[in-house]
């Protein structure tokens, strides 16, 4: 094969392969105008509905233009699932219970990454018949089914219902979820102080989330992009995707073992996933975010030197530390950088700007999955040192400009921003600033007392009774 020939087929490797995060993204611009419209449960409803219908043109497709079209179809569905999601979760659980929860069901998704390449590994002695490929794309279709029959059950964000002037349906869910009575001093707090950070925000508008208003919309947006884009510069995807194809191609192991590794290597990110749940759980943000970029790092500069030497040894020792790097990141980054948004974007735009993380999150990806087979042709082991350069870089970033959310409620990161006079005071203000719940979700202060304390026009749509310490049952 020629030089201009092997180009080549990496370009239409890279286009096959990453015209999926392509409708991905897609997915997630859609997710920016639709979502605040149909509230978060039909978004998601439509969004695997969108995937089975991709899915289906997948595994039936008897030519690559029918399989391009089915994986971007598909991918727009996954698109608007993964921007809305993590919202839902993140307006639908106690602040004590925010970051375990989504960090478990990024946990889930990552178990699906590992289920696929066990599966890939098993059905490549299928080749060369198509249920080599057919059956792992048909697959999808049975769990984006699962997911249309649950979500139907499933309670609607209270926060976007008291957006939509729902305010009993609002009262419902929050009295479910804390599992105490409508007239409890904690859940009339929390929906009084919900109802006053909403009459703050502006109108849920796109455009909103690029105004700054008393809450700091486009700061928050950036915010969110930011994480988005830094942990696909971190090189996920580099081995998300092309995993068996680096361990054949540029450490030089045989394809059966390549593939086997791969494996593995799926297998062992997500019990490394797994670990994230009680991290994320009791360490703060901002460490866990600069520890795994750190990590990253030096994994990519370690990776980078032993491709360079070359042999079996160095070969051997450049296939552990993907191992390493996926230790890294699936502790921390993986979690976070689907978290993080959810947390500290406003409520009036969450739905826009959590859409736009997402979709700078598969753009990113995109651009990554793209250019790795050329850049790997071209520049061989440099490129280790690009994403080691990215990762190193991210560290004074989170130090910087990230604030604090871990325990916060979502209306204490709204007061955080609102009483912040620029983006390092908001910082500081997350380690300083009097917390309304303890680490067990008990209410310590009145959300409503501090946000109409802000001169918030806040109604009494819903009735606060007297202070008192309260314990969510169990």
């Amino acid at each position: 094969m020629t030089p201009s020939e092997k180009n080549n087929q990496s370009t239409i490797q890279g286009v096959a392969i990453s015209c999926y995060t392509l409708g991905c993204a897609v997915g997630a611009f859609l997710a920016m105008r639709f979502g605040q419209i149909t509230g978060r449960r039909w978004a998601i409803f439509i969004g695997c509905s969108v995937v089975s219908i991709g899915a289906v043109l997948q595994f039936s497709a008897f030519g690559l233009p029918q399989f391009v079209v089915g994986r971007v179809i598909c991918g727009m569905g996954t698109g608007i699932n993964t921007s809305t999601v993590p919202v839902w979760q993140a307006e639908t659980t106690k602040p004590h219970q925010r970051g375990p929860v989504i960090a478990f069901e990024t946990s889930m998704v990552i178990a699906g990454v590992m289920v696929s390449y066990w599966i890939d590994f098993g059905l490549s002695y299928a080749e060369p018949s198509s249920a080599a490929w057919r059956v792992p794309v048909a697959l999808q279709l049975v769990f984006a089914l699962i997911v249309l029959g649950m979500i139907l059950v499933m309670p609607e964000s209270p926060r976007w219902l008291i957006c939509q002037d729902r305010l009993e349906e609002a009262a419902a869910v929050v009295s479910a979820l804390y599992d105490l009575p409508e007239e409890d001093p904690l859940v009339a707090d929390q929906l009084q102080a919900i109802r006053a950070i909403q009459q703050v925000g502006s109108k849920a508008g796109i455009l909103e989330m690029f105004t700054q208003g008393p809450l700091k919309n486009r700061t928050r947006t950036m915010l969110g992009v930011g994480i988005q884009v830094l942990s696909q510069l971190s090189g996920i995807n580099i081995i998300t995707y092309y995993a068996a194809t680096i361990y054949e191609n540029e450490i030089g192991l045989t394809p059966f073992v390549s593939r086997l590794l791969a494996a593995g290597n799926g297998t062992q990110y997500f019990v490394a996933s797994l670990f994230s749940v009680p991290i994320i759980k009791h360490c703060n943000r901002r460490p866990v975010m600069m520890m795994v970029a750190s990590g990253m790092s030096l994994s990519m500069v370690v990776l980078a030197i032993l491709n360079s030497i070359g042999g079996r040894g160095p070969g051997i020792g450049a296939a552990a530390f993907l191992f390493v790097f996926n230790t890294f990141f699936g502790i921390g980054y993986a979690q976070l950088s689907w978290l993080y948004p959810a947390e500290v974007t406003p409520l009036s735009v969450r739905s826009q700007a959590n859409a736009l993380s997402t979709a700078s999150n598969w753009l990113g990806n995109f651009m990554v999955v793209m250019i790795t087979p050329v850049a790997f042709n071209n520049i061989g082991w440099r490129t280790y040192i690009i994403f080691a350069i990215f990762n190193f870089a991210a560290v004074p970033v989170f130090y910087l400009f990230f604030p604090e959310t871990r325990g916060r409620s979502l209306e204490e990161v709204d007061l955080i921003f609102r009483q912040s006079k620029n983006l390092r005071h908001a910082v500081q203000l997350g380690f300083t600033m009097d917390r309304h719940f303890d680490h067990k979700g008990n209410l310590l202060k009145s959300m409503v007392q501090d946000v109409q304390g802000e001169g918030s026009p806040a109604k009494d749509d819903f009735t606060v009774t007297e202070h008192r310490e309260v314990s969510p049952k169990t």
